[in-house]
């Protein structure tokens, strides 16, 4: 792994080395925010990893582990040996005082939710902020003795040291969780480190990344042939054109329709790219394939596995039949990577595996490219609208890339697919009718494998459960649920 480089010159980085905290991948997004590029890495990556990325800062974040115990999570000594600024949230700091000297214990009063924080020493990371903040905590550790030469900055009420900072070296430690909405000024504080600590150049921006990806695939694939899985989301079509402007008719896109797509998405997707971009797409009608590889399958991460493979199955057979292929695009993004535990770490856990990233098999026969596998989904939807992509196509609710096949819970029949097809197209239609579609961030329907007794006008019927959910994100990595009006659920129902 190589310092990031734009416009063929290396851009501050600041490292965000994960222990396991939900929140990570959030504290990553928060840096790129202020325009300053951000990578997450396990924290037991390889020492020379860390040294080439030759960050400019470090920001450790919190994880489910506590320090009290043997064996747990540390920090590498590469990190100070760097001699660069180092931020611990939450684990992050209690790590840090138990290794420079400090005492950590458990509690039985343990904090999770608000809390009110009281600056009680001058800091550099808390300059311009109040001295007093509603902030929000996550913990059971608290630090209750400082390390030698360390300096009380904050208290809270139950954590008597909530933040702590080196007499001398610019190293701080932070009980409560700065990169949530929760805590007020949480991105004063992070920008506080990130530049006036760290003093990073604000040189991630999005206009630059695009001149640089169209430059990397044309290096890469030079005048090579490129088969790109094109599914109609976001992200295959930004990465779609990506290509089409590095390589123009040197690409060729396939559209499976795998039988699990939301009802008329297969031929939107065919008008939109090859009537209306002109791009070379190919359709393959796999529904069958599908199914049958599915069969008798219940278990959701199987699926998962199964779809994946099944996908790369048809890319090499659409290979074969144009000759001549060498490169299978993705439009794998950097929370696909993170949740597929994607990294090279002896602890990671897998959240989840995605279909282009989990599912490969290992004998694939083409070489990848992935232009967005560092990028957000956010800065993903700012370069399609930089790129000129449609804004009802950027707007567009997350859609997985197995599809339905994870929304019916349990096997996956033709039937099933079409109840499920119906009820959804019902519920996003009556969001849009009630100009909800774009306040909510994600709906969509789940066959349940249950059955239940309801009346129709005279009759009763007995039929399939749908469950119907939408949630509000901004990062698509922490969400809460809709609160969509009871009379719109009351109209939804009906139908």
């Amino acid at each position: 792994m190589n310092k990031l480089s734009v416009n063929n010159k290396a851009i501050d980085t600041i490292l965000v080395l994960d222990f396991g905290s939900q929140y990570t991948q959030l504290i990553a997004r928060r840096v790129r925010e202020s325009k300053v590029y951000s990578e997450i890495l396990p924290w037991d990556i390889n020492e020379q990893k860390i040294r080439m990325l030759n960050p400019k800062g470090v920001i450790l974040s919190g994880g489910p582990n506590s320090v009290t115990e043997s064996f747990t999570p540390r920090v590498p000594q590469v990190i100070f040996d760097l001699s660069v600024p180092v931020l611990g949230i939450c684990y992050g700091m209690q790590t840090l005082a138990e290794q420079m000297g400090g005492h950590v214990v458990s509690v039985d009063q343990k904090e999770f939710g608000h809390s009110s924080l009281d600056v009680v020493s001058n800091s550099k990371i808390f300059e311009g902020i109040n001295k007093k903040l509603n902030v929000w905590m996550s913990h059971g550790d608290q630090v209750q003795d400082l390390p030698d030469n360390f300096n009380l900055i904050a208290s809270t009420s139950t954590a008597p040291i909530a933040v702590m900072e080196h007499e001398s070296l610019p190293i701080y430690g932070i009980q409560f969780h700065p990169e949530v909405t929760h805590t007020e000024q949480g991105k004063k504080i992070l920008d506080n480190f990130i530049l006036n600590i760290c003093h990073a150049k604000t040189e991630w921006n999005i206009d630059d990344v695009i001149s640089q990806r169209i430059h990397d695939i044309k290096e890469k694939v030079k005048n090579d042939k490129v088969l790109l899985g094109l599914s109609g989301g976001v992200d295959s079509s930004v990465t779609a054109t990506l290509l089409h402007k590095a390589i123009g008719k040197n690409l060729t896109c396939v559209f499976v329709d795998n039988g699990l797509l939301r009802k008329g998405e297969a031929e939107d997707v065919m008008q939109t790219f090859k009537e209306n971009m002109s791009l070379n797409v190919i359709k393959s009608d796999s529904e069958e394939i599908f199914l049958r590889h599915l069969k008798n399958i219940e278990d959701p991460e199987q699926k998962r596995k199964i779809i994946g493979r099944t996908f790369i199955d048809v890319f090499d057979a659409e290979a074969i039949k144009l000759k001549d292929i060498k490169f299978l695009a993705q439009g794998t993004i950097y929370p696909d990577v993170i949740e597929s535990s994607g990294s090279e770490s002896k602890e990671a856990r897998t959240i989840k595996s995605h279909h282009n990233v989990g599912g490969l098999p290992d004998e694939m026969k083409l070489d990848l490219v992935e232009p967005l596998r560092d990028l957000f989904k956010d800065e993903v939807r700012k370069m399609g609208k930089e790129l000129g992509l449609p804004q009802e196509m950027l707007d567009r609710h997350p859609f997985p890339g197995p599809g339905l096949g994870v929304r019916i819970i349990g096997e996956i029949t033709k039937e099933k697919t079409k109840i499920l097809k119906e009820a959804d197209h019902i519920f996003i239609q009556e969001l849009i009718k009630a100009d909800l579609y774009d306040q909510v961030s994600q709906a969509f329907a789940v066959l349940l494998p249950v059955k239940s007794v309801g009346v129709v006008g005279d009759e009763r019927r007995y039929a399939e459960v749908i469950g119907l959910r939408a949630v509000e994100t901004v990062d698509f990595m922490t969400a809460k649920w809709a609160h969509l009006p009871y009379d719109f659920l009351e109209l939804a129902e009906q139908k």
